[in-house]
This record gives structure tokens, C-alpha cells and sequence, in this order.
């Protein structure tokens, strides 16, 4: 089975999806209907963080959103960027301040479906949860890291709690206003596990025979032979690479050690033997056939072929001593495959044929932010259900942008504009119809207050000042 499209919603609620900068809550991505081939069988969803479509929403957003570092100019999607597999171009990222990170960004094609729940290069984070807040900690990265001067996550929580988009979501998602590290952990996690790629030629071919070693008919004899190469250990004339990078997800065992590559990005005279993670093997290149970005934690290997050849005679280096035993066989020595330049080619197509191409623009995974970093929220949820009032009362259009038209029978009645954090930010007493001008206002979402003088009685909606 194929991943559900969104779901289908009416062409006004639709065109408020797709609108760049604008969330409508009553229509939201189906995060939690996608669904994976039935072959797909890893996943590291733990049961107290299944995907709910409202909080990956949130995740979605803080995902995507630069304040969530100090200076207001790294997010999570600059590192992981969609148009790369969720992937850095680059060796090593930019964090603050033209800061480096340690290591190559990693893709997060995937993430969910594979046995190894550590992550990080070097396995530090327990889980997806803990990983996901680790970077909004670090000095270099987000700056929010409680050292060398820097705010903590608590400041960041400070930060969040001010804005009135965060104020929406966290009560949307979670039913109350709250921000912790728990629930933005869990929401990051939801939308970075939501990010799925199943659509390649490699799924294409599975789908058409019994098991992953018959020959597929969509391949070409290259491809295929690629394929055995790929399958088969190295005893026996194969290469050996499902030994670790198991299909058909392609993710990493849990129990492997380093591959061989041991150098620090950017200081190839140190060594770094803790690297025993990667990411799935697919969509390590564009649908345009070029590269995600570099290869390894380094980024020291800049073609598939470069990788291929490592493979196939791994460094002996005696100070290594982390190497997984599947590339140091028994004997003098570390791996020698002796693969011919037609092997190499083909096991080179073989790991072309794993790139999807729905992940690369599908607007769930998007950015949410209009071009000016602005979010706007929409829906009924943002209006609240009138409340014993006894009147009939109309008051539009939500959006507003300068004048909120109200219009209710004749009488006395108490208006007031809050902020979200109840600071009263308009006031008049109005009878009857009337528009109020709010052009002043700052942009945000405010909550309406009319109060009927004749029974005591109080209606109030939310609204979104645009």
C-alpha cells in the first residue's frame, strides 16, 4: 500500500492549507493515516508518542521555526532540509554565529522505520524524543545550552510561551496553553518520524515479485546485478552491504561498530572511533540522480563510488580499534572485497534505484512560514462557542485586518479586545451593531469579550489580527 494522500477537505479549506504562512486548523495533513508498503515491518514509535495529526502540527511548526535558537536564525530545516532528504548539502552545518557543528547533518528520511532507536552519529540520544531538543541545547547549534553565557531551555520555554501562535498550538495539540521540554519533544519527534520516503523504483519492483532477491522487472541487468552485489556476503561473491544495511528499509543494525572511517570533520589528523550509526541508505541521492550531500560523519567521501571503493578495501588501521567484525574478517588485514569497475557500477545503480520523489515537495512536510517568517492560524477552533448569551451575534471577518464588524440586536454592551497573555488591548460600549477599528493592534490572535449590561451575561471568540 501506498502512503494517504491528505485528506480531502472542501476547495476553500483546501486553499487554506496550501496558502504559504497559514495553518487552518480545521483542516490539517494527515500525519497520522500514512501508512508504509506492508513489507515495511521496523518501527521505532514508542507507544506513548504515537503520531497525532495536532501535535505533529505543532511539530511542524517548531520545526521550521528560527525561534527556537538564541538569535533568532537557525531551525531544526536549516540543517534539515527537505529539498535534501531532510539533509545538509554542506560537510558540517552553520549554527550561530557561523558556528560549525562536529559532524555532518544526518538525513531524517526514515527515521522511524528501523531497529536502532539511539541517535546521532555517535548513538548519544536514547531516543527520537531525546535526540530532537539536543541541537536547541547545544552552544554551537541553537544556543540555548545553559553554558558559556547562554540562555537555558527554560528561557527558550520563556521565549515560546510569548508567542501567540505557540499559544494556540500547545493548547490545540496538548489542551492547555503549557510548554515543556516533554511535549516539544514529543512534537518534533511526531513530524521528523512523520517524514516517510516509499515511492522509489526500488518499491516499485518489490511490489511486483514474491521476495527482495528475485530479479525485478523494472530493473535494468545492471540494477539487478547491483542488487545481488548488494544482498549477497562477501563469501560468497557479494559485497555485502545487507549485513548492516538491511533492506528493504535499508536501516542501520543496532549492534554495528565504525565502518573504517574514523578521521573528525574538518580535522582529518584526529581520530574518532564512536561513529556506529547511520542514517537509511535510501534517498542518499536527489530525484535529479545528484548527491544528498557529502557522505559519512565527516563528509569526507563526496561520491557513491568514493563510498563503494572504501567498501571495498577497508583502511587496516590498527588503531581502530572499534571496527565492526562483518569488515575484518579473519586473517591479516581488513576487508578486501576486489570488486571489478563493473561491480562497482553496478552496485552505484542499485543505490540510485532507492530515491523516492514525493518527499522532496510534498507541502506536509513543508515549511510553514510565509517569506517574512509569519504564521497565521486559522479555523473555528480559534472561535469560542457562545456562552449562555441569549443573543443572536455575528461578528466577522476573522482574519481582520482593520475594522471587526459586530452585529447583534439593540443594547447596552461592554466590549474589550484581550492579548492572549489577558492584557486588555481595545475597549469601547457599543449599542447595537457597530465596527470596531483595530488597525493599531499589533498582528497576533486576541480574544472578544462583549458583555450584555441588560443580564449580566458575557460572549467571547477568538480572533486573529492580520
Amino acid at each position: 500500500m501506498k502512503k494517504k494522500l491528505p485528506q480531502i477537505v472542501t476547495i476553500f479549506g483546501l486553499a487554506f492549507i496550501l496558502i504559504s504562512g497559514t495553518i487552518d486548523l480545521d483542516n490539517l495533513f494527515n500525519y497520522a493515516g500514512q501508512t508504509a508498503p506492508n513489507y515495511i515491518t521496523k518501527d521505532n514509535t514508542p507507544t506513548d508518542n504515537q503520531i497525532d495529526d495536532k501535535i505533529a502540527t505543532l511539530g511542524r511548526v517548531l520545526f521550521y521555526d528560527k525561534n527556537l535558537s538564541d538569535n533568532n536564525t537557525v531551525a531544526c530545516a536549516s540543517c534539515h532540509q527537505q529539498a535534501f532528504a531532510f539533509g545538509d548539502p554542506d560537510v558540517t552545518s552553520t549554527g550561530l554565529d557561523g558556528g560549525q557543528t562536529g559532524r555532518h547533518s544526518m538525513r531524517l528520511i526514515n527515521s522511524r522505520f528501523s531497529d536502532e532507536e539511539k541517535f546521532f552519529w555517535d548513538e548519544r540520544a536514547t531516543s527520537l524524543e531525546d535526540q530532537v531538543t539536543k541541537p536547541i541545547q547545544d552552544h554551537v547549534e541553537m544556543g540555548f545550552s545553559g553554558t558559556n553565557g547562554d540562555p537555558d531551555f527554560d528561557d527558550l520555554i520563556v521565549k515560546l510561551s510569548a508567542i501567540d501562535y505557540y499559544q494556540t498550538l500547545f493548547e490545540f495539540a496538548f489542551g492547555d496553553v503549557t510548554i515543556t521540554e516533554d511535549r516539544v519533544q514529543k512534537a518534533l519527534a511526531q513530524f521528523v518520524r512523520s517524514i516517510q520516503s516509499y515511492d522509489s523504483r526500488f518499491d516499485a519492483g518489490l511490489s511486483q515479485v514474491a521476495n527482495v532477491g528475485m530479479p525485478f522487472p523494472n530493473y535494468t541487468a545492471q540494477e539487478n546485478e547491483g542488487k545481488q552485489l548488494f544482498l549477497g556476503p562477501p563469501n560468497t561473491g557479494g559485497a555485502g552491504c545487507a549485513g548492516c544495511h538491511r533492506p528493504p528499509e535499508f536501516d542501520i543494525d543496532p549492534n554495528s561498530l565504525n565502518n573504517g572511517v574514523i578521521t573528525v570533520a574538518g580535522d582529518p589528523g584526529s581520530t574518532d572511533l564512536t561513529n556506529t550509526r547511520a542514517p537509511t541508505l535510501r534517498d542518499v541521492v536527489n530525484p535529479d540522480t545528484s548527491l544528498n550531500g557529502p557522505l559519512m560523519h565527516d563528509g569526507s567521501l563526496a561520491t557513491l563510488l568514493a563510498v563503494i571503493d572504501h567498501y571495498n578495501a577497508i583502511p587496516d588501521d590498527p588503531a581502530n580499534t572499534n571496527l565492526d567484525n562483518r569488515l575484518n574478517p579473519p586473517g591479516p588485514g581488513a576487508q578486501e572485497l576486489n570488486l571489478t569497475n563493473d561491480q562497482k557500477d553496478a552496485l552505484e545503480a542499485f543505490l540510485r534505484t532507492l530515491t523516492g520523489t514525493d518527499v522532496y515537495t510534498n507541502d506536509i512536510w513543508s515549511d510553514p512560514f510565509d517569506a517574512g517568517g509569519n504564521l497565521t492560524l486559522t479555523g473555528s477552533i480559534l472561535s469560542t462557542p457562545e456562552e449562555a448569551f441569549g443573543k443572536a451575534i455575528n461578528v466577522y471577518p476573522n482574519p481582520v485586518v482593520n475594522d471587526l464588524k459586530i452585529r447583534l440586536t439593540s443594547g447596552i454592551y461592554d466590549v474589550a479586545v484581550y492579548s492572549m497573555r489577558s492584557q486588555l488591548a481595545y475597549q469601547k460600549q457599543i449599542n447595537g451593531d457597530d465596527d470596531l477599528n483595530l488597525q493599531s493592534l499589533a498582528k497576533g490572535i486576541y480574544i472578544l469579550k462583549v458583555f450584555d449590561r441588560s443580564d449580566n451575561r458575557t460572549y467571547q471568540q477568538k480572533f486573529i489580527k492580520q
